[in-house]
């Protein structure tokens, strides 16, 4: 993308590490998380982003928000926090945030759960997932194009089995005569 482009960065935490490497690149970096604890940690750690306090259901058509369209989305596990029934939802809202070929790097664990209690920094909060093939349904169904995808195992802490992390490089625009480039060990395109 050029310098300048627009990028929104969907649940963005403390802003590190994506919001920090977005600015370094001489993106303009607006961010949305629903926490305004970790709202107020990315603008202290990344002060060259735009930060707000919200949900991504603000941001649907006639929503509370206009924060206008947008060159990328970035949604780095964010979206495995909403039950199964709201993700094709939000990756429509995702879609109309987007500029016409705009691009969606995704990453969701790769799991066939949905609203489900799992413990997390000593609280349980809830997940949903998806096995890879019905993931790849669900945004291909939103009129996105995986252009890359790649996969790592992580281990969240020592005698836990490793989850499976996937990150797909999407465009808006679904062609089935399109190309996908699919590798198990790589970096995730944006």
């Amino acid at each position: 993308m050029p310098t300048g482009a627009r990028v929104l960065d969907l649940g963005c935490g403390t802003g590190v590490p994506t919001a920090r490497q977005l600015v370094v690149s001489g993106f303009e970096v607006v961010r949305i998380d629903l926490s305004g604890g970790m709202v107020k940690l990315a603008r202290e750690c990344v002060p060259g982003a735009t930060f707000h306090q919200m949900d991504i259901a603000d941001l649907r058509p006639g929503g509370p928000r206009e924060l206008g369209q947008f060159d990328a989305v970035a949604a780095f596990f964010s979206l495995l926090m909403l039950p199964r029934a709201e993700i094709p939802l939000a990756l429509l809202t995702i879609r109309n945030l987007l500029v016409p070929g705009g691009l969606f790097a995704l990453s969701m664990v790769e799991a066939d759960v949905d609203d489900f209690s799992i413990p997390f920094l000593g609280n349980n909060i809830r997940v949903s997932g998806y096995l890879r093939e019905d993931l790849r349904a669900i945004i291909a169904e939103a009129g996105f194009q995986i252009v890359e995808e790649t996969s790592y195992s992580y281990a969240t802490a020592v005698g836990v089995p490793p989850e499976e992390q996937i990150f797909l490089c999407c465009r808006m625009g679904f062609s089935r005569s399109g190309s996908m480039r699919i590798s198990s060990v790589g970096k995730s395109a944006m």
